[in-house]
């Protein structure tokens, strides 16, 4: 798993890669992959920046896909309980999963200037979190790390 967020790549191929991907996981599992759903899922990523519930429904109303915030809402309470989809707390936003269907622990980069978010994982087990931990006896279930600072595009901008 790399950080994705910040590097030029071939960003069509970003999308339909992780929307198979999540198609296929759905499909193993059972899960429905609505059309709102999925929708919402590609909303999320067509930019590597995080969107608020509403600016999400606004697009989907635009569409015809639904007015109301609960459909926003739905779409993507089920994307972050399946793990195809994340919640920023510190900008109470979401932004697709860079690694659907992969059990990892997020961190996300979020540019202060541009906005732009970079996922990367870190492993608990070994970090200095996980040992913290074990030396107290918490057993960690779950964690997100959030750091804010300016990303390379926004940094040469500056220096310039």
């Amino acid at each position: 798993m790399g950080t994705i967020g910040f590097e030029t790549h071939d960003h069509s191929s970003c999308i339909n890669d992780c929307v198979a991907v999540v198609d296929k996981h759905c499909k193993a599992e059972g899960l429905q992959l609505t059309p709102v759903r999925r929708r919402v899922l590609e909303i999320l990523l067509q930019e590597h920046q995080s969107l608020g519930a509403y600016e999400i429904l606004d697009r989907l109303r635009e569409e015809g896909m639904g007015s109301q915030p609960p459909v926003a809402y739905r779409a993507l309470d089920f994307l972050v309980k399946h793990g195809f989809a994340h919640k920023i707390e510190r900008l109470n936003a979401f932004i697709a999963c860079s690694h659907p269907g992969q059990s990892h622990t997020p961190v996300f980069m979020i540019c202060r200037e541009c906005s732009a978010v970079a996922e990367t994982h870190t492993d608990l087990d070994k970090g200095q979190l996980g040992q913290l931990a074990r030396e107290v006896g918490f057993q960690i279930e779950c964690s997100v790390v959030e750091a804010e600072g300016l990303c390379p595009k926004c940094q040469q901008q500056a220096s310039a």
